[in-house]
């Protein structure tokens, strides 16, 4: 073998090294730089853990509770809605400051979040904050300045019914309407990146850079919020990409193309994140495309794993985990569902679309999809987000400031439809909008790539507004006393993998385990249990699921029932009072779980879900502070729940 002239002067340097040592080869080292004894090295690499148990320590140690879906009066559709809040505003109120709200009432956040992206839709960017000022452009028009002047006389309802509709028919003036290319619609986006900047703090506060694209093809809900892991000088490079042709697409495949030619140009990245799948009728996580017709190839599969790495699980418009009539026997699968048509109604639901709406069912069509195609498109993370059209990120049931500014607190809402189709007749009342929910991140810092990092490695998890801490890993080794520590994540990184993480082939005659362990949010409720939900792909093609309580509350007398389900934890909640206590329930949960029905040859996901006791929802918070008699039905608590990223096993 021909050897370079590197090779050679670094053999003949271990050579002469080698050559150096005593007979024994153990005692001592002799080098240009003098001679070192074992016992001199020895004390340079000890062979002991250091005495502190946070010395060197490089994992995350806490997760970042944060916003990734929060709309601005930048919004066409929350402007419209009488959202008046900027990005400037919301990324104040996000850091803790109070504000006052569109209806005129000061709020403020019960502790900081660590993080927010404000993703104001990419059509018709900055639109009404121009009708709203005036602007030169706006006032040249006819339609734009009938508008302005409608809104100084007080007609602002008005206003906003007639640009809806002119938008949704399309005639709104091409002269005044904001789009890629245009002045307005750059200066829009340049004040959105400024505002980020601003308000960026590493270390203390992340402002990332986003937006949404709105894809509404027929009413069917394929919305992506897109975050940039980059600063101003490469997001500012491009400007948003929209649904509208020719400049932009409806189709998720040309805006992956879209995110890739933008990291091709900047050298940046980016990823996308989909949400509200419970309102795309049956194509958010297709088998067979809408746009195509076809069975999804190995192209889309490959393609929308790269990009979308998370899905956002919960939110204001319903909790898309799982479905009862898809889970049948999951006692918490019916959970402040959304399920009567798509988003605008204007198609009514049937049962064949939940499959593909869901996520608990899309992680279980991606196994086998992996097995057709080679890849799975649905190997995504778990988030949960706000999407306020308010630009007030409230999640907390006791200062739940409504998802539009029109439905911000008031004696009425209780009683308020928030959206009806006079076709169809479906309607969905102001009670049925969920105070929900926040993402938590398990990163190193609070930075913009530490963060990103995480949500690309899928090291997340959903709540629907509390702020519990939640340990999720796999491996092969853990033992029931690693849930003794007081550090857990010590023991999880180094035997095994986090949420979001893979496990390979089983070594020989051995199951998975798993260490789990939750805390209660510092100011919230207790914990009722830790679940872990299981899905699989059979030997012989079937998809299955099954959930198991794996840590409880009051184990030592809640006993699983001949059917194997807990007896309930109890419910202290005072309806009429808006109050409960934390005289039931467990402040922290941590156990080893070994899955007892495993095939090693068969592919399969798990994931923790955490649920709280019962405590009052919003709407109980409302009846009591404005002595509103809620409508027959209105749901008066909830038992709040995180949601961790999955654990996927591969033989």
């Amino acid at each position: 073998m021909k050897r370079t002239s590197s090779q050679r002067t670094l053999l003949a340097g271990l050579l002469a090294v080698a050559g150096a040592l005593p007979a024994t080869g153990q005692d001592a080292v002799t080098t240009d730089s003098g001679t070192s004894t074992k016992q001199q090295l020895e004390k340079l690499f000890p062979t002991k853990p250091a005495y502190s148990p946070y010395a060197g320590r490089n994992f995350p140690s806490r997760p970042f509770f944060g916003d990734t879906h929060l709309h601005t009066s930048f919004s066409m559709d929350a402007g419209a809605a009488g959202a008046r809040l900027t990005p400037r505003d919301a990324l104040r109120f996000a850091q803790g400051e109070e504000v006052t709200a569109s209806s005129g009432q000061p709020v403020k956040l019960s502790r900081p979040l660590d993080f927010l992206v404000v993703a104001d839709h990419s059509d018709g960017f900055g639109f009404f904050p121009m009708v709203l000022s005036g602007d030169p452009t706006i006032m040249a028009d006819p339609q734009g300045r009938k508008w302005n002047e409608m809104i100084l006389a007080g007609q602002g309802a008005d206003v906003a019914m007639d640009i809806i509709g002119n938008f949704s028919k399309g005639t709104i003036s091409k002269a005044i309407f904001p789009v890629p290319g245009t002045p307005t619609y750059r200066g829009a986006w340049q004040e959105n990146i400024a505002a980020a900047e601003a308000y960026n703090d590493p270390g203390r506060f992340t402002a990332f850079i986003g937006f949404e694209w709105t894809s509404n093809t027929g009413g069917n809900n394929l919305h992506r919020n897109v975050i940039f892991r980059d600063n101003a000088d490469k997001a500012g490079q491009v400007e948003p990409f929209t649904t509208m042709k020719p400049l932009g697409s409806d189709n998720p495949r040309d805006l992956w193309k879209w995110m890739a030619a933008y990291e091709e140009k900047t050298g940046g990245r980016m990823l996308a994140i989909a949400h509200n799948g419970n309102l795309s009728n049956g194509t958010m996580f297709p088998i067979i495309e809408s746009f195509t017709g076809r069975p999804v190839d190995r192209e889309y599969a490959e393609t929308r794993a790269r990009w979308e790495r998370l899905y956002e699980v919960t939110q204001m418009k319903g909790t898309g985990e799982a479905h009862p009539l898809l889970s049948p026997t999951d006692e918490f699968a019916n959970f402040e569902i959304w399920d009567k048509g798509n988003l605008d109604l204007s198609v009514a639901k049937t049962p064949e679309m939940l499959e593909f709406e869901y996520a608990r069912s899309a992680l279980k069509n991606g196994l086998k999809l992996e097995q057709e195609l080679g890849t799975n498109p649905y190997k995504f993370g778990m988030v949960g987000s706000t999407d306020s059209h308010t630009g007030l990120s409230t999640a907390e049931e006791e200062n739940f400031f409504g998802k539009i500014s029109a439905g911000e607190p008031g004696p009425e809402r209780l009683a308020a439809t928030f959206m009806a189709n006079p076709v169809t007749g479906k309607s969905i009342k102001d009670w049925e909008v969920s105070s929900a929910g926040y993402a938590a991140v398990w990163a190193t810092e609070n930075t913009r790539a530490s963060l990103w990092d995480a949500m690309q490695r899928r090291e997340t998890y959903a709540t629907t507004g509390p702020r519990m801490l939640v340990r999720f890993f796999g491996g092969w080794d853990f033992v029931a006393q690693d849930a003794n520590s007081r550090l857990p994540a010590q023991t999880g990184y180094t035997k095994g993998v986090p949420m979001g993480g893979d496990l390979r082939t089983a070594p020989q005659g051995k199951s998975p385990t798993f260490l789990v362990a939750a805390l209660k949010d510092p100011i919230g409720a207790n914990l009722d249990r830790y679940q872990i939900v299981k899905g699989w792909l059979t030997r012989d093609g079937k998809l299955e699921e099954k959930v198991y309580d794996v840590a409880w509350a009051g184990a030592e007398r809640r006993r699983p029932g001949g059917d194997g389900k807990l007896p309930p934890v109890g419910d202290t909640v005072d309806v009429p009072n808006a109050t409960w206590t934390n005289t039931t329930g467990a402040p922290e949960l941590a156990t080893v779980w070994t899955d007892p029905d495993f095939d090693p040859s068969q592919p399969a996901f798990y994931y923790g879900r955490v649920i709280e006791i019962p405590t009052p929802r919003w709407t109980a918070y409302d009846a009591k502070r404005f002595g509103t008699k809620p409508l027959p039905g209105t749901a008066m608590t909830i038992t709040e729940r995180a949601y961790t990223s999955p654990i996927w096993y591969t033989p």
